[in-house]
């Protein structure tokens, strides 16, 4: 029986419903899926596992129907295929953050996902835009920009397992060493103390270690290349390069608080009655965004000690979790600031940013 036929009796059953609107709540998987159908607001129908070729001819077959069809599922793994072909056969589809799904039982299967999905999909289509997040699907442009980013930082943490793994058999054997082992120099001052046989299986982490090195110099030139515009000093272009790749549009933003809340340096807040405490922020959004924009603020303190967001940590006497807490609010002003100079909101003389041929000796 083939995938149409497979079908013809649910989509039967679905058009025969005189509805309009038709909600897929969709635990999606690696293989396949379980969606759940709701028809207008009926009950849920009962969750089906369906191949990922299945899913699109299901969608397809209710959009030749005339149904509005309408689709959900969590981001992952994934990625972003399916939200891709359902959309370009006419289907409204929402990629949601992750959250849980338990109903207060102690069971989690993925039938009762697609089921949660689905009632969050039919609450957030009646107006109750709390229902879920949606978060924003790049282009193919965007995405495969983003990759290369991506690719580069893949491309040094595995350099330094290796460089660990090197460091670790030669503690094992006696030898402490610090440092680039696997570096030309070095490694010739380690040869005539080594035995031959840990030579050999040096040399075999040493030969991965330096193509590594070598892919990760030449996607981090072709990241630096990329970028055209002057930038304020203490703000590399691979820094920004990795920023506008991962951030895709500075356009999506609106106002400040967007851009606060997106790169999730907020601080979280535990309120009840008249007690009210802040907690440590919130962590949302993109984690490399994150790690990106701490770094520029600690190389700010050097480069630019005007910067009002950097006054503070300069000028306060503070230590330990204190001082981190002022890196935190620098770097979220930061990503503010950085924002209204990428659409041109202001210039860095107005934010109190030097600029590289404002630099007095």
């Amino acid at each position: 029986m083939n995938s149409k036929n497979k079908f013809s009796k649910l989509i039967q059953r679905i058009v025969s419903a005189n509805g309009r609107q038709v909600k897929l709540g969709i635990d999606l998987h690696a293989r396949d899926g379980v969606v759940c159908v709701q028809v207008d607001g009926s009950l849920p129908q009962r969750p089906l596992r369906l191949t990922h070729p299945e899913l699109i001819i299901l969608a397809g077959e209710l959009i030749k129907a005339k149904l509005d069809v309408y689709a959900c599922y969590e981001a992952g793994p994934c990625g972003y295929g399916l939200y891709r072909r359902l959309k370009r056969l006419g289907a409204t589809v929402y990629v949601v953050a992750p959250v849980s799904l338990k109903d207060g039982r102690k069971q989690k299967t993925d039938g009762l996902d697609a089921r949660g999905l689905v009632d969050q999909l039919d609450r957030y289509l009646r107006g109750n835009r709390k229902a879920f997040t949606v978060i924003r699907v790049p282009t193919e442009q965007e995405e495969a920009a983003r990759s290369e980013g991506r690719l580069r930082e893949q491309l040094k943490h595995s350099r330094q397992q290796w460089e660990a793994r090197g460091r670790s058999l030669l503690l094992a054997r006696g030898f402490h060493v610090t440092g680039k082992w696997w570096g030309p120099r070095k490694w010739e001052e380690l040869k005539p103390s080594l035995s031959e046989r840990l030579i050999g299986e040096l040399e075999v982490m040493r030969g991965i270690v330096l193509a590594l090195d070598e892919q990760e110099k030449a996607a981090k030139k072709k990241l630096v290349e990329s970028v055209e515009e002057p930038l304020p000093v203490g703000i590399g272009a691979l820094t920004w390069a990795m920023l506008r790749r991962e951030i895709c549009d500075w356009g999506r933003f609106t106002n400040r608080r967007q851009v606060s809340g997106f790169v999730g340096l907020c601080p979280g807040v535990h309120q009840s009655g008249t007690s009210r405490r802040e907690l440590s922020i919130n962590r949302h959004g993109n984690p490399r965004i994150r790690a990106l924009l701490i770094e520029a603020a600690w190389r700010m303190v050097r480069w630019q000690p005007g910067y009002p967001p950097v006054r503070k940590l300069i000028e306060g006497i503070v230590g330990g979790r204190a001082r981190r807490k002022l890196v935190v609010a620098a770097a979220r002003k930061l990503a503010v600031d950085l924002w209204r100079l990428a659409i041109g909101q202001t210039t860095a003389e107005k934010l109190g940013l030097q600029m590289p041929n404002a630099q007095t000796s």
